[in-house]
């Protein structure tokens, strides 16, 4: 994609729509390009805790994923924010840009991580063929990171479709023909496999209520001009933190995203990060991580293969598996960014995000 000009009011979402953050008056909203880097960064630190506890650090795996776990549903809540309040479609071509900006990366990032897969990580050749017409139908093991864009796509479309009927726009027909697919496909799917005893995949791209939920309260919350004290939602988030980290020892883990504990936890991340005051000297910077942070998304799995899971493999039992899982969370990230800002400047961000 290119570079986004400063003229140019863009939609402030999830990781998926790599533009400049802009509320209804056509001013950059920096607090959001913070949320979206913490949140991406957190992203990696959820992936690289759960490699530490499969290597059997429980507390270690089970702390670091509930510090990140209000990512994806504040991703959803900033979706919902730019669907509705901070850069509402204007026509269907427009909607149909914004799918097409998320699936072409999606597509080429499955495709790397198949053949990653296949001639990298050291799987049969046969898994990579088998699991190749599964990603037409939802995530596969090879890139089950994009399990979140398999739900992050229709309620996009979902969202999109129902700004331009209630505005009254015209008729977008290919919008709601789409929609009704996606809508009757888990059916449809499940009749053919009775019918003709092919080995489809159940269909995976299905906009959950909880996402839905986290939407709309997300644009109310992130389009409010207040927020309260902001010290009082930190506070919230210190409580609900420890709550999540308690409720994943004691009752499941990983936590749902639904579940009360992550909602109160997002709820209270939303509510300090509104309408943070980013220095002048930093937006520059913020802003451009902000761009790439749906290309770090993508191709931080492998950072986290290449960097994190050797190492949770490895490390002693104790204090040297925090200390590890840090530092190499925070290398994993650091490099996928630097990876994404590098290919945003040479002009890879439309096929590479």
């Amino acid at each position: 994609m290119p570079p986004t000009t400063p003229t140019t009011p863009t939609a402030a979402s999830p990781p998926a729509e790599p533009t400049a953050q802009r509320g209804s008056g056509g001013e950059r909203r920096h607090d959001i390009d913070l949320l979206r880097v913490v949140c991406t960064a957190a992203v990696v630190l959820v992936h690289a805790s759960a490699e530490f506890f499969d290597a059997g650090h429980r507390t270690t795996g089970v702390v670091g994923d509930s510090a990140g776990r209000f990512a994806v549903p504040v991703f959803f809540a900033m979706a919902g924010w730019a669907a509705l309040v901070g850069s509402p479609v204007r026509g269907e071509a427009q909607l149909l840009t914004r799918l097409g900006r998320i699936l072409r990366p999606m597509a080429v990032w499955t495709v790397i991580y198949l053949l990653w897969q296949q001639y990298v990580a050291g799987r049969p050749p046969e898994a990579g063929d088998e699991e190749a017409p599964d990603a037409l139908f939802g995530s596969v093991e090879a890139a089950f990171h994009l399990w979140y864009l398999y739900t992050y796509v229709p309620l996009v479309l979902l969202l999109g479709a129902a700004v331009l009927v209630v505005r009254r726009r015209a008729t977008p027909r290919r919008s709601l023909l789409l929609l009704v697919a996606f809508a009757v496909a888990p059916a449809a799917v499940g009749d053919v496999r009775t019918l003709t005893g092919l080995p489809l995949s159940d269909w995976g791209w299905n906009v959950s209520l909880y996402s839905l939920g986290y939407a709309v309260a997300g644009a109310a919350l992130l389009g409010a001009r207040r927020c309260g004290p902001r010290p009082l939602w930190l506070g919230g988030a210190a409580v609900a933190l420890a709550a999540l980290i308690l409720y994943q020892f004691t009752v499941r883990h990983p936590a749902a995203y639904g579940s009360v504990t992550v909602a109160a936890l997002t709820f209270a991340v939303l509510g300090a990060g509104h309408g943070v005051r980013v220095p002048e000297r930093a937006r520059a910077v913020l802003a451009r991580l902000s761009d790439a942070s749906f290309g770090t998304y993508l191709v931080h799995l492998l950072w986290v293969m290449l960097l994190v899971e050797p190492v949770a493999e490895r490390v002693p039992h104790g204090f040297w598996a925090p200390v590890a899982l840090a530092v190499t969370a925070s290398a994993a990230a650091v490099l996928a960014f630097a990876a994404s800002v590098a290919w945003g400047r040479l002009g890879l961000r439309r096929w590479l995000g």
